[in-house]
């Protein structure tokens, strides 16, 4: 199986479980697992077709990865009783979809448009949208709200798969770059809590108080 093939399968399956995941954080039924596993592991992706006019999406002409997403779903509804903390093995699991997931949403906007800027921009979306997704329809805290770097890690990591690839480096060294790159800096802000700088401006008001 080519590499990409391989990390697109694998972005799909690690986003898919930690659906399924805030789906057991809330107690949910298996088809709300189904449901949550499926989305976020489709969604990122689907995003990125849709923005590069790649339609039918890529679960419509291959319906084998929503097999994968039901199937962890599944898999995390009969087992996720035995994770001892299963935000952390959620948030592990969406560094590990995300560095995947930004080098393919990269890969493909590069094949795409030859753009090195839009192949970037395509994978920071690819491996951010689904987790979005997830938190939003799960009613959990938006990853864009946590203090600890997450979209500039999909950053990092499409940007040094395309600057790898744009100077002729080998496609398994390229995506290998590119995900490990991503992971250390996703894997840094949580064990270490990195943050970028943040405005210095105060918090918002309610709007009943400025209306």
């Amino acid at each position: 199986m080519p590499i990409l093939e391989i990390l697109d399968y694998a972005g799909v399956a690690v986003f898919a479980a930690t659906g399924a995941l805030s789906a057991s954080r809330k107690q949910l039924d298996i088809i709300g697992y189904l449901f949550l596993a499926s989305i976020t592991g489709i969604g990122g992706g689907t995003m990125r077709d849709v923005i590069l006019g790649a339609t039918p999406v890529f679960w419509v002409l291959n319906p084998a990865y929503l097999i994968v997403c039901a199937s962890v779903g599944l898999l995390v509804f009969l087992t996720s009783h035995r994770f001892e903390s299963r935000y952390r093995v959620l948030v592990w699991l969406d560094a590990v979809g995300l560095s995947a997931y930004c080098v393919m949403g990269a890969a493909k906007g590069l094949a795409a448009t030859g753009s090195p800027i839009v192949a970037i921009v395509t994978g920071m979306l690819t491996a951010t949208f689904g987790g979005i997704l997830r938190d939003l329809l799960a009613g959990e805290p938006s990853v864009l709200l946590r203090p600890e770097i997450y979209v500039t890690a999909a950053l990092i990591g499409a940007g040094a798969f395309v600057l790898a690839a744009m100077v002729g480096m080998p496609l398994a060294a390229t995506s290998a770059l590119g995900v490990l790159a991503a992971f250390a800096v996703r894997g840094g802000a949580l064990r270490y809590g990195w943050t970028l700088p943040t405005g210095k401006a105060g918090p918002g008001r309610d709007p009943s108080d400025v209306m």
